[in-house]
């Protein structure tokens, strides 16, 4: 459902087969900055083709997206606020916000900037991703009168 999610992370640590690495202020001292787009809404029983909002709608709008987002950022850690990307939550948040202003539809967080990150520390990145076991594969046996079906056969003409 949410396939179209591009998420870029920073890889800081491989261990066999996983690589371990951190989402880019939060309760545990990331500073991001937060990028949000929302388009108007036409009104239900509207006529015009366009819907734009006044400058001071705009900016009343703007206000709210600030007030939500800095919010939701800094009563959370940085897992937690990830974990609110994905099914959109903010956006959904400020569009029930903003629905007094002016309806908007749309509203997504479009990008996270990561503006400073704490020091990086092994045993903190491993309390995140310490849910992970040893994957081992297991060896699949084939019938061997398979294989001998499977002969190279000769091409007629090449």
């Amino acid at each position: 459902d949410h396939a179209y999610r591009k998420i870029r992370l920073r890889a800081e640590d491989v261990q066999g087969k996983n690589v371990l690495t951190n989402f880019w202020k939060t309760t545990d001292n990331y500073t991001l900055r937060l990028f949000c787009i929302g388009f108007t809404k036409r009104r239900p029983n509207q006529v015009k083709r366009t819907c734009y909002a006044q400058s001071s709608q705009i900016r009343q709008i703007r206000r709210k997206m600030r007030e939500i987002m800095t919010a939701q950022a800094t009563s959370c850690d940085l897992k937690e606020l990830v974990q609110k990307f994905i099914p959109e939550v903010i956006g959904k948040e400020i569009e029930k916000a903003t629905s007094s202003i002016y309806p908007l539809q749309n509203v997504f967080i479009r990008k996270v900037k990561i503006l400073k990150a704490p020091k990086f520390d092994l045993g903190k990145l491993m309390e995140v991703h310490g849910d992970y076991s040893e994957d081992v594969g297991v060896k699949v046996e084939r019938p061997a009168d398979e294989t001998m079906a499977e002969a190279p056969a000769e091409v007629v003409g090449a």
